[in-house]
């Protein structure tokens, strides 16, 4: 992966930036995100955030080979300090945990007033970023599931908006998998969930043979109800 051509996730990220956005990457590492969009024209500049000092150094150095130090300002910070207020239009977060990407957009959500889109690629629990979004007023507009080295990756994008718009039909199937993921059912998608209702029958398999039966009771309710959710859906 370069600054020309990027891996299947992060390009399918880039898809979803309006032409002519001001683009912050939060978590951006070597910047090769930044990079790419601004050398394709697609953004007019852009802000790539790391906190972490090596990934940091690293973006700083491949702006300056890429001399793209005019349109992209490098920073380092924690999340979304690394912007000012009204600086960025869009905001892509790739990469990391559902968990830490809601985190990162709770802690920093002052600065989204200018922020039209949300673009967001968690790796695992995209559920906790479903929920924020709903909890704060933006409107899913988009997914995307695709898979790459034999990993799942899904992609989700936002805007201000009505944040239940998606949700009017098997709201709770919905927020687990993904309402237009859901709809499209493709062969990742599939390939996902059928891999997660094997994983959780094993485990509820093994809940029945544990003698402990009061303290799994709850684990076992809550896997119950996502099985017969998952099952529904790829039934």
């Amino acid at each position: 992966m370069n600054i020309q051509k990027l891996s299947k996730r992060l390009e399918a990220v880039t898809t979803f930036i309006p032409k002519g956005s001001i683009l912050a990457d939060i978590g951006s590492d070597h910047a090769y995100l930044p990079c790419y969009v601004v050398n394709k024209g697609i953004v007019e500049k852009a802000i790539a955030g790391e906190v972490v000092e090596g990934p940091y150094q690293s973006a700083l150095k491949q702006v300056m080979e890429a001399n793209l130090a005019d349109k992209i300002s490098v920073r380092k910070g924690d999340g979304l300090e690394v912007l000012e207020m009204n600086e960025a239009t869009v905001v892509t977060i790739a990469g990391m945990g559902g968990t830490l990407i809601t985190n990162i957009l709770e802690r920093g959500k002052e600065k989204l007033s200018s922020v039209k889109r949300l673009i967001l690629q968690p790796n695992i629990h995209a559920i906790n970023i479903r929920k924020w979004l709903i909890e704060n007023g933006w409107e899913l507009i988009n997914e995307r599931i695709l898979e790459e080295d034999e990993k799942i990756y899904e992609i989700l994008v936002a805007e201000k908006g009505d944040p239940l718009r998606p949700y009017k039909e098997q709201k709770e199937a919905a927020l687990l998998m993904g309402p237009f993921l859901m709809r499209e059912k493709n062969e990742v998608f599939m390939k996902k969930w059928s891999m997660e209702r094997n994983h959780w029958k094993r485990i509820l398999s093994q809940i029945e043979k544990s003698e402990d039966k009061g303290a799994t009771l709850e684990k076992r309710n809550e896997l119950q109800k996502k099985l017969a959710l998952v099952e529904e859906v790829l039934a």
